[in-house]
């Protein structure tokens, strides 16, 4: 049996893992699939792969492509959610900010730094027109650290998945005063490259599983209703995210990478760009 150690973040979009790993789909296959949800998001996830403690990250495209540029040893294997991920941009309840442009100069709560929420910051600023340079950051970890920072005002806008944060708004917790969605595909399946070497066979097999369950994701009877109960939302809130998200089983071709990579060096993320057999590896 080999013993691959996967990580994700604790969302809607990675319950076909937890359905492959409940029914003992990679089991069959001899592979011992050890997954850990990661509530801190892509900046950590960056870090237990350069420091091997994990074999495979679910993760967000822009902010592996970064860490990759910047010397993670890992590839992208795959894409995993072809489409956008959608933003919310979010201020504490009883914050006197109204719209997106009285944001310009405050602060941002990010989880840590490198991580998504940060560089969709940029992302957004970049939208606006406001100078990038002017962005200032307070560390937060988690939701609930941002829900900590928005009430008592150390910081002033959190940007997190908009349906994940959505019990928030109702709860009166937070108001999201805009969407701000990914220019790319949301989120990609990279792998360690020890591990590409070692084993790529089994990684084969993990995505070859992986992949049949997305496919027929949607159309598992009362998904939803799992879905809602799973993650606390309601069960309309998850009927419109499902009819929003498509998964992949392609990985990403050059024109995307470089489309990813530009932005990511315009916005100054990036002081370089990497070569697309250097970011990506086809299985």
């Amino acid at each position: 049996m080999k013993t691959i150690k996967i990580v994700g973040v604790p969302e809607h979009f990675n319950l076909p893992w937890h359905l492959a790993i409940e029914s003992g789909d990679f089991k069959k296959e001899n592979i011992d699939v050890q997954w850990t949800d990661i509530p801190e998001g892509t900046g950590k996830m960056c870090q237990m792969l350069r420091e091997k403690q994990t074999d495979i990250a679910v993760i967000l495209t822009e902010g592996i492509v970064k860490d990759i540029v910047a010397g993670n040893p890992s590839k992208i294997v795959q894409i995993y959610v072809a489409t956008p991920l959608i933003w919310g941009i979010h201020v504490g309840a009883k914050s006197n900010y109204k719209t997106l442009s009285d944001l310009k100069n405050s602060k941002a709560a990010i989880s840590r730094l490198g991580s998504g929420s940060q560089l969709m910051a940029y992302v957004n600023a970049n939208n606006q027109g406001w100078k990038t340079d002017d962005l200032q950051f307070e560390i937060v970890n988690t939701i609930d650290g941002a829900v900590k920072a928005l009430t008592n005002g150390t910081a002033d806008y959190f940007m997190w998945e908009r349906f994940m944060t959505k019990p928030l708004v109702d709860q009166g917790v937070f108001r999201r005063i805009a969407d701000c969605p990914t220019p790319w595909p949301c989120f990609v399946i990279a792998v360690s490259n020890e591990i590409l070497e070692n084993e790529p066979e089994t990684i084969a097999k993990i995505l070859e599983i992986i992949n049949k369950k997305t496919i027929l994701f949607k159309e598992i009877p009362n998904i939803d209703i799992r879905l809602s109960d799973t993650f606390h939302q309601k069960k309309e809130d998850i009927q419109e995210w499902l009819s929003l998200t498509e998964w992949s089983q392609k990985n990403l071709d050059e024109n995307m990478l470089n489309k990813v990579q530009n932005q990511l060096f315009e916005l100054g993320i990036i002081d370089k760009k990497s070569t697309f057999v250097e970011i990506v590896k086809a299985i």
